[in-house]
């Protein structure tokens, strides 16, 4: 009995650790001390190394004179398009197919937003916003998770791209025509824009980074 709730206390730990670093609460490079942590989470040194050393096997964590969140490779960029290309592109699919109409509401009004002139933070808020709501829609748990996993990269990669005004342009209807199909419940197209759109993302920072 005493196994299991230890087990529920790290599981809890890891939960709450995990999402601190994911919504970058925790920053790359940020110390981990086990010590503060089970302050901050009141729980005991084991809970709490278990749920490290289960971060640590995400790739969130790394141990080297002490935990500390872990920074993204730039040179790891195509693997981490490549796997939202996958999740992305097919979570569209079955989102056209699951949709509810609240959250058809609330991808029109991110889409409407992002088509007003605001600042480049905004708009990477609301472009965010806007692919969680679409894999959220999804209604596959284990999508959610690991796109959660590969937009927490993506955000981390800190890479020198400026996107050009006609880029912008092309994102915003990449983005119109991905709400259109899933509003039409056609999930083969729905599929087919997410991918091209994730496809063209890639485009720019590879050769962002190739200028660079």
């Amino acid at each position: 009995m005493k196994r299991a709730g230890s087990e529920l206390i790290a599981s809890d730990v890891y939960d709450r650790l995990r999402t601190r670093i994911l919504t970058l609460e925790f920053k790359p490079g940020t110390r981990l001390v086990e010590d503060e942590l089970t302050s901050t989470f009141g729980a005991g040194r084991t809970p709490v190394r278990e749920a490290l050393l289960r971060l640590q096997g995400e790739g969130l964590v790394s141990r080297e004179r002490g935990w500390v969140v872990e920074a993204t490779d730039p040179a790891n960029f195509r693997s981490i398009f490549e796997a939202r290309i996958a999740i992305e592109g097919y979570a569209a699919r079955l989102a056209a197919e699951r949709v509810s109409d609240d959250s058809l509401g609330e991808l029109e009004r991110l889409m409407r937003e992002m088509e007003v002139e605001r600042p480049r933070a905004e708009i990477n808020r609301l472009n965010r916003a806007f692919h969680v709501e679409i894999v959220k829609a999804s209604g596959n748990s284990i999508f959610i998770e690991m796109h959660q996993r590969t937009q927490f990269q993506y955000w981390n990669l800190r890479l020198p791209v400026v996107f050009l005004k006609e880029q912008l342009a092309a994102s915003t209807e990449q983005h119109r025509a991905l709400f259109e199909a899933l509003a039409a419940r056609d999930g083969g197209r729905a599929e087919d824009v997410a991918r091209s759109h994730i496809e063209a993302t890639m485009r720019i920072v590879a050769e962002a980074l190739a200028d660079d």
